[in-house]
């Protein structure tokens, strides 16, 4: 009786070690899927801070995306000094950061979540390929743009300089050429064709910068709702609180460096109050629409976890496209660095200093 005991020994000790692991993951999954739960959850707390988060985000946005709109005041930030194309360099090191440590990471999660079915969110790398696509589809919307509008500043922004002619996009467009041309045309006739030359080269930058700002500022605004979503949706009071302070720095500076595109662009007041108000009350539209949907919304339901890492995963590609791209290596790879090896190291030290302090925000968001 005792041999036949002692043989089972071993089986019985493995499946017992089996049920042991196993139970606790097979419960926590349905728990993990259905609601929130823990000593931190509570709504009643959590909607006050989060109306503390609408408004501070609001102001922190605000003063983010207009403080570099009123440095033409200020000789030392105005767009041609050294020490904005710094600043410029250390807000696209945010954006930057933005992408690969908050947005990106949180697609990952999202949609290798347990709450999700086996195949085929677990079986192939859609956060990747979705960033992927959305930088391709990025670099194809900025081609294209920077195509058109370039055809139609070809159009109309030499013969309005010369015949006064063309609509009212081109006239906005064609006043550096026109400040280019004026004053040499009295002297010498082989001028003409020089100052021309230099008119377009300014137009045609002009009409990139544009170009770059309106993309940035929809990569943008699409992951600002979704960020905002999720904090208007969470009751989570512990984290919460975390995740206003992170915020706040991360739309400060963020919108610093979107702000330094919007200038750059030279548009008309009414433009810029419109990029400026989209930007600014994104966020706080996603948390006042989380806050509503709060009671159907469930952050880990497969529905919610599939369309909302999908969005990060999207806007993540776009956000790590501009920052590097338009934004970094524009600059970087631009005359004004390239003649510079001493503003070039301030610049790297600037794209450092902020996609680190960005990422070490992500300890708390």
């Amino acid at each position: 009786m005792s041999t036949s005991l002692l043989k089972p020994t071993p089986i019985l000790l493995l499946l017992l070690t089996f049920s042991l692991l196993a139970s606790p993951a097979l419960s926590v999954v349905p728990e993990e899927c259905t609601a929130e739960s823990g000593g931190c959850i509570d709504k009643a707390k959590a909607l006050p801070l989060k109306i503390i988060a609408i408004v501070s985000i609001l102001v922190t946005s605000l003063i983010g995306v207009c403080s570099p709109l009123f440095t033409r005041s200020v000789p030392a930030l105005h767009p041609d000094r050294d020490l904005f194309v710094v600043v410029k360099c250390f807000a696209a090191g945010i954006i930057l950061a933005t992408g690969f440590m908050h947005v990106l990471p949180d697609s990952f999660d999202m949609l290798s979540s347990r709450c999700l079915k086996e195949n085929p969110w677990h079986k192939f790398p859609f956060t990747g390929f979705v960033a992927m696509l959305s930088a391709i589809a990025t670099l194809m919307v900025d081609s294209m743009a920077t195509s058109m509008y370039s055809r139609k500043n070809d159009i109309g922004v030499i013969p309005e300089t010369e015949s006064g002619e063309g609509g009212h996009d081109d006239r906005e467009m064609g006043v550096v050429a026109a400040a280019h041309l004026h004053g040499h045309g009295h002297h010498h006739p082989h001028h003409h064709h020089g100052a021309a030359t230099k008119a377009e080269a300014v137009s045609s930058q002009l009409l990139r910068y544009r170009v770059v700002a309106m993309v940035l500022e929809l990569g943008i605004v699409v992951h600002s709702v979704v960020i905002g979503l999720g904090l208007g949706a969470s009751s989570n009071v512990c984290t919460i609180k975390g995740l206003v302070a992170a915020l706040c720095f991360h739309q400060m500076f963020e919108g610093m460096g979107l702000g330094g595109c919007i200038l750059q662009a030279e548009y008309k007041w009414l433009k810029k109050l419109v990029m400026v108000f989209f930007f600014s009350v994104t966020t706080p539209f996603g948390i006042a629409l989380g806050i509503g949907l709060s009671r159907t919304y469930q952050e880990n339901s497969p529905s919610s976890l599939i369309t909302v890492g999908l969005l990060n995963g999207s806007s993540a590609g776009l956000l790590i496209y501009m920052a590097l791209v338009d934004l970094l290596a524009a600059d970087f790879m631009g005359p004004k660095l390239q003649r510079s090896i001493k503003l070039q190291i301030k610049s790297y030290a600037a794209v450092l200093l902020g996609a680190g302090g960005m990422s070490l925000m992500a300890k708390w968001a």
